[in-house]
Parts: C-alpha cells; sequence; structure tokens
C-alpha cells in the first residue's frame, strides 16, 4: 500500500486540532486531519455546546414554573424531551456545516477513519466507509481528547448507563434518573433533567460538592440542589449496580460503616474522564504516557518522540475547550519560531448551573495552602440591583486581594451570569488594573456588572 506523505499529519478535530489544521492549510502547506466520528471535536457535536443548548431549554421550562412570579398565568404544560433534542440537533447540524466549510477553505484534507500509529511518524487509517490509508506526516500532532469514564463496578458497564452522550440523545423523560458523579456533568445535567420534570438523585464519594471550591460554595451548590428537589447521596460509593439503564435500576451505596440502596429508572455516569490515547499504537510512534494515560508532554507540548506534539486533553491540559485553543496557539507559534509555554496561563473556568459558578485565579482555599495573605471582599448577588429586576438573587461574590498592592488574585461568582461577570475581572487581571480600577469605574445602571463597583467597593483597607 501506498504511503502518503504530508508535512503535517493530524489526528483529531477538537479545538486545538482543527485551528492548527486551518491554520496551517491556508498557509499552504500539505495537512492531513483524520477524524473518526465528530467533525470538530466534542465541543460543538456532544459536549460544550450541545449541553448549553438542552440547559438553556431547561431554564425556559423553569420560567414556566415560576410564571405565577412574574404576573403570568398558566394552566399547566409538559415538556416534548424529543422536541428539546430536535432543536439541540438542529444546532450541532449548523455547526458541523461550517466546519466542513471551514476544512474545505482552508485547504487541509479531512479524512474520516481510525488513526493508528504503525511506526514514528506513520499512521494506518481505517476508513469509515471502507478500505485503508496509510499516511506520513514531517510532524505530527495528536489531539485525541478524552471519553467518559465508567469505573470497574460490578453491573456497570452491564446496566448500559448514559454518559453524557446519550443524556443529550434523550428522547423521552426518565421518570428518576441517578447521576454517578456531582462534578461539571453531573451537576448540569442533574439541574436540567430534574427542572425538565424527573425525580433526581446525585451520588458522590467526596463529603461536598465541587471539591476543590471554597466551602461556601460547596454549600450554595448543595442547597440549590436541595432546593430544587435534587437528592443528593454523598460520602458514598457504589459496590454494584443490577437492572438496566432506561428500565430499572438498583445501587448498591457504601457510606462509611452503613450501606443503603438507590433506586432509579435511568443511570448517568459522570465521575471522571479518560485519555483516548489506548490502542492507537503511541509505543510504536516513540510517544510516552504518565502514570494516569495522558500523553507526557512539556510545556511547549512537545511529547518525547521528535516532531510530535500533543494538544487539548489528551495532553493532561485542563479540559476546557478555551485551553485548547490556547494549546493551539502555543504550537502556532512555536513552529513560527516563537517560545510560548503552558505555564503560568490564566485558567478561566465556569460552570453553568443555573446560576453559574465562575472563577478565575485564586480561592480562599488556594491562598490559605500556599500561604498567601489576601483582603477579601464579599457580596450577596441580591446587592447587585440588576438580579432584583430580574428575580435571580441567588448566590453571592467574592475577591481576593493582595495584602500590600492592589492587584487582585482571585474572583469567584456563584450568581446570574457569573461567567459574563467573571469575563470582565480576569480583563482587568490581564490588564493589571489594581481593584481600584473596577471599583471607580462608572459602569452602566442597571447592569450585572455594575455590582462589581459594589463588591469592590468593600475591600477591606491595607
Amino acid at each position: 500500500m501506498e504511503t502518503q506523505q504530508y508535512q503535517f499529519v493530524i489526528v483529531g478535530t477538537g479545538e486545538g486540532a482543527k485551528h492548527l489544521a486551518w491554520t496551517l492549510g491556508k498557509q499552504g502547506k500539505r495537512v492531513a486531519v483524520i477524524e473518526r466520528s465528530y467533525i470538530g471535536g466534542s465541543c460543538p457535536n456532544i459536549a460544550c455546546l450541545p449541553s448549553k443548548n438542552i440547559i438553556h431549554s431547561a431554564k425556559v421550562a423553569s420560567y414556566f414554573r415560576r410564571s405565577e412570579e412574574f404576573g403570568i398565568v398558566k394552566e399547566g404544560f409538559r415538556v416534548e424531551m424529543s422536541a428539546v433534542r430536535d432543536r439541540k440537533r438542529k444546532m450541532v447540524s449548523d455547526l458541523v456545516a461550517i466546519h466542513i466549510a471551514n476544512f474545505e477553505a482552508s485547504g487541509s484534507e479531512l479524512i474520516m477513519g481510525s488513526a493508528k500509529f504503525t511506526g514514528p511518524k506513520t499512521l494506518e487509517v481505517s476508513l469509515n466507509d471502507g478500505g485503508t490509508r496509510t499516511v506520513e506526516g514531517e510532524k505530527i500532532i495528536i489531539g485525541t481528547g478524552t471519553r467518559a469514564t465508567i469505573a470497574n463496578i460490578p453491573g456497570l458497564r452491564e446496566s448500559n448507563p448514559l454518559t453524557h452522550i446519550e443524556a443529550l440523545e434523550l428522547d423521552y423523560l426518565p421518570q428518576h434518573l441517578v447521576v454517578l458523579g456531582g462534578g461539571y456533568i453531573g451537576l448540569e445535567f442533574a439541574q436540567a433533567i430534574r427542572r425538565f420534570g424527573s425525580a433526581v438523585t446525585i451520588i458522590d464519594r467526596n463529603h461536598r460538592l465541587a471539591t476543590r471550591e471554597d466551602e461556601d460554595v460547596s454549600a450554595a451548590l448543595e442547597q440549590l440542589c436541595l432546593d430544587e428537589g435534587i437528592e443528593l447521596v454523598m460520602s458514598a460509593e457504589v459496590s454494584q449496580v443490577e437492572g438496566t439503564s432506561g428500565k430499572s435500576l438498583t445501587l448498591h451505596i457504601r457510606q462509611g460503616d452503613s450501606t443503603r440502596i438507590v433506586q432509579g429508572t435511568d443511570l448517568l455516569v459522570a465521575a471522571g474522564r479518560t485519555p483516548n490515547t489506548d490502542s492507537i499504537g503511541l509505543d510504536l510512534a516513540g510517544v510516552e504516557l504518565t502514570a494516569q494515560g495522558y500523553i507526557k508532554v512539556n510545556e511547549r507540548l512537545e511529547t518525547t518522540a521528535p516532531d510530535v506534539w500533543a494538544i487539548g486533553e489528551c495532553a493532561g491540559s485542563p479540559q476546557f475547550t478555551h485551553i485548547a485553543f490556547d494549546d493551539f496557539r502555543i504550537i502556532r507559534d512555536n513552529l513560527a519560531g516563537g517560545d510560548r509555554v503552558t505555564t503560568g496561563r490564566q485558567v478561566p473556568y465556569c460552570l453553568f448551573t443555573d446560576p453559574e459558578l465562575a472563577r478565575i485565579g485564586l480561592n480562599e482555599t488556594e491562598a490559605k495552602a500556599s500561604g498567601i495573605p489576601y483582603r477579601l471582599a464579599k457580596i450577596p448577588m441580591a446587592a447587585d440591583l440588576r438580579t432584583r429586576t430580574l428575580s435571580e438573587t441567588r448566590g453571592f461574590m467574592k475577591a481576593l486581594i493582595d495584602t500590600e498592592s492592589d492587584r487582585i488574585l482571585g474572583f469567584t461568582i456563584f450568581g446570574v451570569d457569573g461567567g459574563e461577570i467573571m469575563g470582565a475581572v480576569q480583563i482587568a487581571m490581564i490588564a493589571g488594573l489594581p481593584y481600584t480600577g473596577l471599583r471607580d469605574a462608572v459602569l452602566t445602571h442597571p447592569t450585572l456588572l455594575e455590582g462589581l463597583v459594589v463588591l469592590f467597593s468593600s475591600v477591606p483597607a491595607q
């Protein structure tokens, strides 16, 4: 079989990989991009954007339930899950079409199939429409992503549980959804499905939600779940699963020295991610893995094999689309002779519950663990007057300020449109503005951002 030669071979079309393919293609490079399933990667197909589409539908459902609060009398309503799914599918279809057009316009060649290394810089591709191709690149970029972890619990895999992929395709409303894991995916889906009308139980091994966050954040998330009727089973270990998801399930739980049973009709597994690095011949390519199975890279995202890079989640980068995009910029600039690294970059994040949890920089837990002194400013969201017009006063925002300078060390918000508000603080941090720059700003009234003036006006004096 003839081996086809390329200057660049890119495995995967996730956020970082696709932008690299488009950029190199437009530069006139001969680029092959191999994708086994989801054109554009997980974000537009099965993760970020589809889940937020579903979450927004759930938000609309919650407004129907609260309609009398806004002076609107209703005579009942029902959720048609097939229509919720179809709205999501339409968005995904439009996004995929945009991606296909971008690949065509860039001049990079999109090959649909599953790739496996057969040697250094050489891959065999099992094509989706049959047959195989062998490709070799002068330079290789690996962007194979991650997948939902299915733990080795007796009966779990046999129960055919949902992952986020299948949950986004539900065309019926589960009678009782059991969510295994109280992280990002688990919390977002739990609230959405509960708002559609299902009974929901979250099972988590930790003693509190969001254990990396401050205790006031965990308490706020837990109260949100309880107020919405979501049952929490904490400090819990599932020892056995019986039944089939979509029909009837029994989960045997250990909590310390005691045991209990949780029953439901559907099971969503949202307890971690596994890198897609197995069974693709990385050993034949000279690419080493970490103990956790991620591709071993340095701060320039170079692997242990010459002229081979890894990008995004499979490289152990923080599991956010915006970080994968920054990975792209690092590789792009270094290929052009630059010297960019992953170390020291900001990692903002947002949990898209309603209200949202967003953070940039240090929280109190991290500052205390590192012995970093700080001044704390904290206000309830109700102090941001715009929230009162929206009937969205739940939550708080807080900031950590350096004790000697006026530098903003970190910002956390649990409140309506928290991700958008956090972005304003992050930009100030990027610009090196002291907190007084926001405190003294003239911000439009009444907007949510105006609450930052209230927050930073409460910073204790030095």
